[in-house]
């Protein structure tokens, strides 16, 4: 069995590492390649770096942000936020990167995701699905919805089909991000990942809603998760990744330990 992987995630916006709440009120809580560092030596097995406002600001990613921080930090890296063409992709991974993870820009152009496995290979390509619970309907039967632009804009996209799509179309990992549950520390949506998690043939990490290390071994179990994704829990400080990952194998879960 494949080892359970805790994975840190640093919102940045203009240089600085943020957070908020179901996608909104996010404020500045220190400097993410400082956060990074910690994290590294604390026993991380990967980090990803969301350039939170990238795409609803219309721009490019930070190159230099993304430099910096692979130059402290040897553990697998991911991008994401702004990422609109393969040239973008390669610029990313000449930057340090091992992955780079797409958004919105493959919500509206499908074709992103197999032009990017093609060029860096399906295992670098992630597809990041930012998703909220809805009425069921005939366009969304799971009851989840795709939502775009950081969490502004709904696009009536059922979840489930689109994380099936994406695989088709060539991603080798899928990060569920629940809007619903982000930043509010009361547990992961168990439900959509472990739906996510049945249809899809890749890796799939699970995030928003971690405040216990509980949390992350019910996600890791019961939610089918290969991967938990933490934010607010180690941003300020409540509990360490060392700590964290302790907590999960002492409750059987396979994970990587720095002894």
């Amino acid at each position: 069995m494949l080892s359970k992987r805790v994975v840190a995630c640093l919102d940045v916006r203009d240089g600085a590492l943020t957070k908020g709440v179901k996608f909104v009120g996010n404020e500045i809580i220190g400097d993410p390649i400082e956060k990074a560092k910690l994290y590294y030596q604390q026993g991380l097995d990967e980090l990803v770096f969301y350039d939170i406002t990238a795409s609803s600001d219309d721009r490019e990613i930070m190159l230099d942000v993304v430099a910096h921080v692979a130059n402290q930090i040897f553990i697998p890296f991911s991008v994401g936020g702004g990422i609109r063409s393969v040239a973008d992709a390669s610029a990313l991974l000449m930057a340090g990167a091992e992955k780079i993870s797409v958004n919105s820009a493959a919500v509206l152009s499908p074709g992103l995701i197999s032009s990017c496995a093609q060029a860096i290979g399906a295992q670098n390509t992630v597809l990041s699905m930012d998703v909220q619970s809805v009425e069921v309907s005939t366009t969304c039967p799971s009851g989840y919805e795709v939502v775009i632009q950081g969490g502004r804009k709904p696009m009536g996209l059922d979840a489930i089909y689109w994380a099936k799509q994406g695989c088709d179309l060539g991603a080798g990992e899928i990060v569920v991000n629940s809007i619903d549950a982000d930043g509010m520390k009361a547990g992961y949506d168990l439900k959509l990942t472990r739906m996510v998690a049945e249809a899809v043939p890749v890796p799939v990490v699970a995030s928003g809603g971690a405040g216990t290390p509980a949390h992350l071994a019910a996600v890791l179990t019961e939610g089918k998760a290969d991967a938990a994704l933490v934010a607010s829990m180690v941003h300020y400080e409540e509990y360490g990744i060392g700590e964290i990952k302790q907590y999960l194998d002492d409750q059987g879960i396979k994970v990587r330990l720095n002894h």
